[in-house]
């Protein structure tokens, strides 16, 4: 079932809800720049097992809308809560990859974990992207100011050079053309704009919010969210349990897609 949410007048975010009549249901959040198909090879075997799965494109990506505004984590985290009030979800799971993992605890603090009893971190953007005083880990703030720059100058170059440092594992060159094919159906505004909400955006306090039970997976060789990122999510939320991915970069779900998916079903149960 595919559906047009409106999270606001004139903003429609798409979803596919790809086995509705499916228990346990997992709400996927995609990270920057792809969108829902990121996580096909989850879906393939998850549905299988009886998993309701359900796709959101983050708005500017996939087949959402693609407005000039809301790239903020606060509007992203609201328009969370629209899809997961729409879809009348209870007891969901909410899986948040990269930015979206930082979205996703944002959600939890600013919505109080509305309709959700289980979070899944992999490879999340928190509680900050980018090194800042009295924490060093994390990209250096102008590495992120040259993402944003070469996505104005060259945007298919850009996500050809992102999608090189994405995965640890080799990957065929079709397969490389298919992830590349993923960010470029993004607005290329809100790609660059999702970037410049990584100099800002931090989740120290966010974290101390969530209160439910919480798998966090990290790729110990992920380039973009650094492993000590993991870390440090780990010590801030409290109860939390951490698997480390000792072959995986950025794209740990499908590096250890195998370790991946069972680590994911055995906490979603």
């Amino acid at each position: 079932m595919e559906y047009y949410i409106p999270v606001e007048p004139g903003v429609r975010i798409y979803v596919n809800d790809i086995n509705p009549q499916g228990e346990k249901p997992i709400l996927f959040m995609h990270g920057w720049p792809a969108n829902h198909h990121l996580f096909e090879y989850q879906y393939n075997e998850l549905i299988q097992k009886g998993y309701r799965c359900i796709g959101m494109d983050v708005r500017g990506f996939g087949k959402s809308d693609k407005p000039v505004y809301g790239y903020d984590y606060d509007s992203s985290a609201d328009d969370i809560r629209c899809v997961i009030e729409n879809l009348k979800l209870k007891d969901l799971t909410l899986l948040g990859h990269s930015t979206a993992g930082a979205v996703a605890i944002r959600y939890m603090a600013r919505h109080n974990g509305y309709g959700v009893s289980k979070l899944v971190l992999c490879a999340a953007a928190a509680p900050s992207l980018i090194q800042r005083p009295n924490f060093p880990y994390g990209l250096r703030e102008e590495e992120v100011i040259e993402i944003i720059q070469n996505t104005y100058k060259d945007r298919p170059q850009m996500l050809d050079d992102f999608g090189k440092m994405f995965f640890y594992q080799p990957v065929t060159e079709a397969f490389s053309l298919w992830f590349g094919s993923l960010g470029a159906v993004a607005a290329s505004w809100a790609t660059a704009y999702v970037a410049c909400a990584w100099l800002y955006e931090t989740l120290f306090e966010d974290m101390k919010c969530v209160n439910v039970p919480t798998l966090i997976m990290h790729g110990i060789h992920d380039q973009v969210c650094k492993y000590p990122l993991g870390v440090v999510q780990h010590k801030g939320i409290k109860g939390s349990k951490f698997v480390t991915f000792e072959e995986s970069g950025h794209g740990l779900f499908y590096d250890e897609k195998d370790k991946f998916n069972c680590e994911l079903m055995n906490f979603v149960g």
